[in-house]
């Protein structure tokens, strides 16, 4: 009986050892390295855009407004993400399905607003036509990367919550879903790398509008 008890206990040691110990899980490191990627990839375009600018002192890109309010868009997803975690940890069935589901709208909407700022962007006729096509180059670059960032992530938020809606339905399944620890794994590192979006998102926002003002 005690060899049992101590089986269960060492268990569930490995059990926290593998899904919450921080960086010694495959897809914890995977995220790590991925995240670390994306910040250099980007910190290397912008400065590059910007010695580009400096070194053939070309006008800088005004952004339209729209990419400020795309901001609150995209805050207001990364938020409600945030609150899917929590009603996981609550294990509140409809506020987490209602949450995720309103991050996929929210993302989508983010992505089609992002489509129609680039347009207006486009159709201004401002600093957009003058800059060279190295400088442009960077800014198109810059543009998709990040879209095709977000864009990467909301198939896998469209199956937490395909999931989860199927899933759902009886408390037994219920139960099983909420103790599950590596869709709590999953579901964090999700998070995180939403987060990291939103936070890179902010940056290159403030970057182009710092730049537009010299």
């Amino acid at each position: 009986m005690e060899d049992h008890i101590e089986r269960d206990e060492l268990d569930r040691e490995e059990e926290y050892y593998e899904y919450d110990a921080p960086l010694f899980h495959p897809a914890k490191i995977f995220i790590t390295l991925v995240l670390s990627s994306l910040v250099m990839l980007f910190l290397f375009l912008t400065l590059g855009y910007l010695y580009n600018r400096i070194e053939q002192g070309i006008e800088p890109i005004r952004l339209p407004f729209i990419f400020l309010f795309n901001t609150l868009v995209l805050f207001c997803s990364s938020f409600m993400i945030h609150r899917a975690n929590q009603a996981y940890k609550e294990d509140d069935t409809e506020k987490y399905k209602g949450a995720l589901l309103l991050t996929v709208l929210f993302t989508m909407l983010f992505m089609l607003l992002q489509i129609v700022g680039w347009y207006q962007l486009i159709e201004s006729n401002e600093s957009y036509f003058s800059a060279s096509d190295n400088a442009r180059s960077y800014l198109q670059l810059i543009s998709a990367f990040h879209f095709l960032h977000v864009f990467a992530g909301l198939p896998f938020l469209g199956l937490f919550y395909n999931a989860a809606k199927k899933r759902m339905i009886e408390p037994v399944s219920v139960l099983v879903y909420f103790s599950d620890p590596e869709k709590r794994l999953k579901l964090k590192l999700l998070t995180i790398y939403w987060h990291f979006l939103d936070g890179l998102w902010i940056y290159l926002v403030l970057f182009f509008f710092i730049n537009s003002l010299f």
